[in-house]
């Protein structure tokens, strides 16, 4: 029976060797690999690309995705797998989609040197940790906005992030995040016109809480329950005001010194719809 991908992207790895446990037409199953795939139930962060190499030549991965085979037998990948990741009754995999078909040397038990495109890597990590950033910076902007008392972030802030975000897309040193301002926040005690009167002081707010973070060159990691894929993770990271931690399957950076800066904009051109773009700079 097939195991669980073994991963070692949490700690940063873009390389590795692995076995070919399974091929599924354009999809390549390693036992281990370094590359990240895109989760098939929140697909914020985008998988890796790069290049499978073995004695016998090299395969170009366009992306990676999660795959998962039933106990009954069935294979499914990305956004067919038909329940959430964990899910009982599954084996979770990593699934290595080929830019073209499938060489005729890359078959199980086939060991292959796996090499992720490193750049591509560093600027998706960049644009998750600033994400996540952001959405510490947008709540502690936002906390006198609330007449209720709600559940709080991870910096003791009312979890606006965790009540408001309806959609996140990580990209290469950035992100877009969407907040739904509807009724059900309002219900929930959020001055939606307060906000609406007062955005460009919240935006200030948030960049100056961000410059402050990439000046302190805060440590950064990943934390893992186990070494699979499907186990937990929890990115962390040392602020001024203290530790915080997110659950979270993608891949970060070591250090906010890899930032020159993080800043956002926010956009309420509709006023039931925020849209928070982050742009980060790499330092040189």
């Amino acid at each position: 029976m097939t195991a669980a991908t073994v991963v070692t992207f949490p700690s940063g790895a873009v390389t590795g060797s692995g076995t070919v446990v399974r091929v599924e037409g354009d999809v390549v199953v390693l036992d281990a690999t370094p590359f990240h795939p895109v989760d098939h139930t929140w697909p914020d962060q985008p998988g890796d690309a790069g290049v499978l190499r073995s004695s016998s030549g090299s395969a170009a991965v366009s992306d990676t995705l999660m795959a998962a085979v039933s106990d009954d037998g069935s294979f499914a990948v990305g956004a067919d797998i038909p329940v959430k990741r964990g899910g009982q009754g599954w084996t979770w995999l990593v699934g290595h989609r080929l830019a073209d078909a499938a060489p005729a040397w890359l078959i199980p038990g086939v060991v292959v040197e796996a090499d992720v495109d490193a750049p591509l890597r560093g600027g998706l990590s960049r644009g998750h940790t600033a994400c996540h950033l952001a959405s510490l910076a947008l709540d502690a902007a936002l906390a006198d906005l609330w007449r209720k008392e709600i559940r709080v972030d991870p910096l003791g802030n009312p979890d606006f992030e965790g009540l408001a975000n309806q959609s996140s897309r990580i990209h290469a040193d950035g992100s877009v995040d969407e907040y739904r301002l509807g009724k059900s926040l309002r219900k929930a005690g959020f001055d939606s016109e307060g906000f609406a009167a007062s955005v460009a002081e919240r935006q200030a707010r948030i960049n100056e809480l961000l410059a402050g973070w990439v000046a302190s060159a805060a440590a950064s990691r990943i934390d893992v329950e186990g070494p699979t894929i499907v186990d937990r993770r929890t990115w962390r990271c040392d602020l001024p005001e203290g530790e915080v931690g997110f659950l979270c399957g993608g891949t970060h950076v070591a250090s906010l010194a890899e930032f020159a800066s993080i800043t956002v904009s926010l956009d309420l051109s509709d006023p039931q719809l925020l849209v928070m773009t982050t742009t980060a700079v790499p330092a040189q």
